[in-house]
């Protein structure tokens, strides 16, 4: 291969793995919005406060919109409305009804000088303006004493659709099986 043919193949080459990056850019400045598939692994909700009562936990002051980040291979970070997360737990396929997820509710006293913590399973989510009420069984800890702002932490990983689950490992495991 002349030294001429090597410069254009490499010039190609960069040229099409900068294609995507441009196209995204495009897509930037024109203010269209391009969905992204993503299998979360972790949603976050957040809250002036909230409180454990029984197997009853009550945020108070739930922000409209929930975080979601995946986790590899895309790596990514997004929005969602948290009447969306609710859902999760009425949709058809039921994955949070039938396989409730975890979480570690985070809670501050008002002053910031004190962190209570509790790990809870949730069920049965109510949410009614900007509260957001679950029935719970606590696996450990308490809210006593945080009268602050309040994040909560769902952890889904090993959920049926998540890729770290049992049925997540399995396909990834057909589709790599596909190339061997």
């Amino acid at each position: 291969m002349t030294m001429r043919q090597s410069a254009r193949t490499l010039m190609t080459l960069a040229a099409v793995l900068c294609l995507p990056g441009l196209a995204l850019a495009q897509g930037a400045a024109t203010g269209t919005s391009v969905r992204l598939q993503m299998e979360p692994s972790l949603i976050v909700l957040n809250s002036r406060g909230a409180t454990l009562s029984g197997q009853t936990l009550t945020l108070t002051g739930v922000t409209p919109h929930s975080i979601v980040f995946a986790d590899r291979p895309v790596r990514s970070a997004g929005h969602v409305p948290t009447a969306y997360v609710v859902e999760e737990w009425t949709d058809a396929s039921g994955s949070f009804a039938k396989d409730p997820p975890n979480a570690t509710v985070s809670a501050l006293s008002k002053d910031g000088s004190r962190l209570r913590d509790v790990v809870v399973v949730l069920r049965s989510p109510r949410l009614e303006g900007d509260r957001l009420t679950f029935n719970v069984q606590v696996l450990e800890g308490d809210l006593t004493g945080a009268d602050g702002p309040a994040s909560i932490f769902i952890d889904i990983i090993g959920m049926p659709l998540t890729p770290m689950s049992y049925a997540g490992v399995g396909r990834r495991t057909a589709r790599r099986a596909y190339w061997r």
